[in-house]
């Protein structure tokens, strides 16, 4: 615990011309904290370098193990306001918390110094209630797992290894290459970026099989994947079984096509010459480019982009999802419409929607057609010609050759005419008119799926199963927190790349495959010193566990969203340290109270909570609310807010959390038991929108929320009086009305917390 402490209150960023600090050096001095504050002082403004060296030197001379720092949000000047390992810091948010968000039309004398008081308090108990964590630092394995041995993980294999990492390399097929090695060319990925190119595939691999840090087995199957980050133990079956040991895995398995029945709308399965972008690749790879009916080489090809098709009379929608189904009828029944309606599937198996892919698919095999023949003519047919960035060059390239025709169209319908060619019937097209073209030849894309679809990719041995879990919510692709931490997965030192993460061009690919490489690096490095990955970089702690009050119920483990417990033999938590993320969702799960941080526990935020001030009289005090905020995206957006010079009810209390997955019911008991009239939870996005940085924080929170709320009715206190709001990060403007929403709508209500004065 830190027992000897440094206060500093800051003066400046107007809070020298709001609060008394003289007032509050006072009392602090006063307060019946004083004895663990062996210095207390003010100074005009904190981060200056004179007040830093001064700060250094009370360290010195007192010998102070920690100190709190009443000034500006813990957001900012955090690289300033650093001390040494020995020395824990606190930082209490005066400013963006207090001062600059002070709702001045409060009528009650002396509130904004009240504030500060508490927020003091907090920040003291906090730090006097901590510990500095103690990491474990095991001699973790250096070498790189890349599985997949398509395009993504050659240029995976190749980064790691000019990176000084061994890697072993599993492909699952007898050749490497992957799906790239099916394709005649790729999309432009150098100047002037206006022609296809060669994807450079068989160069990878030359340079992967010559290169002695990189083992590269073929006709493999990864049998198993045991352990944590830095220290994975991988067996691999190719021709016999090898054991690996591994520190990270990058994750480049790939990708299939879509089910090609979902196209059956368009004329698939019942027209010959109606084929897939991929057996179209298949042609050109082989040199021949013919209609499947006849041999012979069209003299037309149509490309669709957008394979949803639009009932005649109906609004199109190129979200509509349709499912495999026997062929259509020749002619439709009478009275009704030519195309029938096809229940909703899932999206993953179907391509509902034009792309970016989809667009430079079609462009790049319409410049096919045009080099197999000069008076060949290609049409491409989109809902949205999606070209970004530098792509644009070669869409105005495609633009350019007088044999290849352009426009935006609806598909309404594809026909076969008498001599085996199509028609496309198409609306909403640039002429304006409804039009039909005939072509030999259509072209339809289908769905990337990513291979993650079977559990056996991966094979962890983990207690939560050998795969990802949630696939099905992200369309099999692996996810973690797809804005903010890209490559990751949900298991810790497993990274993804490349199309099994997200659909990608080869250029993006590569770019996709350093990435990850990066990340598993900085994996393994993090691991050895001990300290977590992303997002709480550097954290030294870990959750610790008093086993003999656990009861084995498994709420830590069946709620880890990153599966770092498993269970020993007897059904006990087993933590593995270096798969943690620190988000202190097993804390927030466990009833029993038995696990903690060093720096972060159920006793701490308890403790803080108890150190609000709660007046006996709402009407003469005041209500008094807690609000619970996530440090990932609720906290930043309260800061934003107050930048922006927005205001909020003067009663609520800030106690910053890791995650809302790490609150613990105990929290809301003693705020109820002091009298602390309502609670808010203000945390990320969850479901399909979801935002949570540690994935299910909010989520699971929700959850508990009604467990809290029978606890509350067994008191007598009103289940409203606690609630749980979502707020991503750019919605800073939107909290305000959240706590004004709710000091109206429950405080004045349901009016005093009926245990208040007790």
């Amino acid at each position: 615990m830190a027992e000897k402490l440094g206060v500093y209150i800051c003066g400046g960023c107007d809070l020298g011309k709001s609060l008394d600090v003289d007032a509050l050096v006072d009392f602090t001095k006063k307060s019946k904290l004083a004895g663990i504050c062996a210095v207390v002082k003010k100074n005009a403004v904190l981060c200056s370098p004179d007040a830093v060296a001064e700060i250094e030197a009370d360290i010195k001379e007192s010998g102070l193990d920690g100190v709190v720092l009443c000034a500006c949000s813990p957001r900012a000047k955090w690289d300033i306001f650093r001390f040494g390992a020995a020395t824990q810091v606190e930082r209490v948010n005066l400013r963006e918390q207090c001062v600059w968000s002070f709702d001045k039309d409060a009528k009650i004398p002396g509130l904004l110094d009240l504030m500060a008081k508490d927020y003091i308090k907090m920040g003291i108990m906090k730090l006097s209630k901590s510990r500095i964590p103690t990491p474990e630092t095991p001699e973790t394995n250096q070498a790189i797992l890349v599985l997949g041995g398509g395009f993504t993980g050659l240029n995976a294999a190749l980064e790691a290894a000019r990176m000084g990492r061994d890697v072993v390399l599993v492909e699952k097929a007898a050749e490497l290459g992957g799906k790239a090695a099916g394709m005649l060319k790729t999309f432009p990925m150098s100047h002037p970026y206006t022609k296809a190119e060669d994807t450079g595939v068989a160069g990878l691999i030359a340079e992967v099989t010559s290169n002695a840090k990189i083992k590269v087995l073929t006709s493999a199957e990864l049998t198993s994947i045991e352990g944590a980050p830095g220290l994975y133990t991988v067996t691999v079956n190719a021709g016999g079984e090898q054991v690996f040991e591994i520190g990270a895995v990058d994750l480049a398995t790939g990708w299939a096509p879509g089910d090609a029945s979902y196209l059956a709308p368009m004329g698939y399965g019942k027209y010959k010459n109606v084929v897939t972008t991929a057996e179209f690749e298949a042609m050109a790879k082989a040199g021949k480019i013919v209609r499947p009916s006849d041999g012979k080489a069209p003299a037309s090809v149509a490309f669709i982009t957008d394979v949803s098709l639009c009932t005649k009379g109906a609004e199109p929608s190129s979200l509509d999802v349709c499912a495999p189904v026997e062929p259509l009828p020749d002619k439709a029944p009478e009275g009704e419409p030519e195309v029938v309606a096809y229940p909703p599937l899932e999206s993953a198996k179907h391509l509902a929607y034009s792309s970016e892919l989809t667009s430079l698919v079609a462009l790049k095999q319409a410049g096919y057609v045009r080099e197999s023949c000069s008076e060949a003519l290609a049409f491409v047919l989109y809902d949205h010609m999606m070209v970004p960035g530098i792509n644009e060059r070669y869409y105005k390239a495609a633009q350019d050759d007088a044999g290849i025709m352009l426009s935006k169209a609806t598909i309404t319908g594809v026909t076969e005419d008498v001599d085996g060619g199509l028609i496309i019937a198409a609306k909403d097209t640039l002429l304006g008119a409804d039009v039909e073209i005939k072509a030999d030849l259509v072209v339809l894309p289908t769905a990337i799926v990513p291979v993650t679809a079977h559990q056996a990719t991966t094979n962890l041995v983990y207690r939560q199963g050998p795969g990802f879990p949630d696939l099905e919510l992200f369309d099999g692709f692996v996810d973690s927190n797809y804005i903010c931490f890209p490559y990751e997965t949900r298991r810790t030192g497993v990274y993804a790349a490349g199309c099994v993460r997200q659909p990608m061009t080869l250029a993006n690919a590569k770019e996709d495959a350093a990435g990850a490489v990066l990340k598993a690096i900085q994996c393994i490095s993090s691991a050895n010193r001990g300290v977590a990955v992303h997002p709480r970089s550097g954290d030294l702690s870990y959750p610790v566990f008093n086993f003999q009050r656990c009861t084995q119920c498994k709420r830590c483990t069946e709620e880890c969203p990153f599966g770092a417990l498993d269970d020993d033999e007897k059904g006990t938590p087993k933590p593995n340290p270096t798969r943690c993320r620190r988000c202190g969702t097993c804390m927030g799960a466990c009833p029993e109270r038995v696990i903690s941080f060093d720096n972060y526990n159920v006793d701490q935020i308890g403790s803080m909570i108890k150190e609000v001030t709660v007046p006996d009289d709402m009407v003469a005090g005041g209500p008094r609310v807690i609000v619970l905020a996530c440090e990932n995206d609720a906290y930043p957006a309260l800061d934003m807010a107050a930048f922006r010079g927005k205001s909020w009810s003067p009663f609520v209390r800030f106690v910053p959390v890791r995650c809302l997955g790490s609150v613990n019911a105990i929290w809301v008991a003693d705020a109820v038991s002091k009298g602390v009239d309502g609670v808010i939870m203000l945390g990320c996005k969850y479901g399909a929108d979801y935002q949570c940085h540690f994935v299910k924080g909010s989520e699971l929170c929700s959850r508990r929320k009604t467990n809290i709320a029978e606890s509350l009715g067994r008191l007598g206190v009103e289940a409203e009086r606690v609630e749980q709001y979502e707020v991503s990060i750019d919605e800073y403007d939107k909290v305000p009305a959240l706590i004004e929403r709710f000091m109206t709508e429950v405080i004045t209500k349901f009016g005093p917390n009926p245990f208040k004065g007790y």
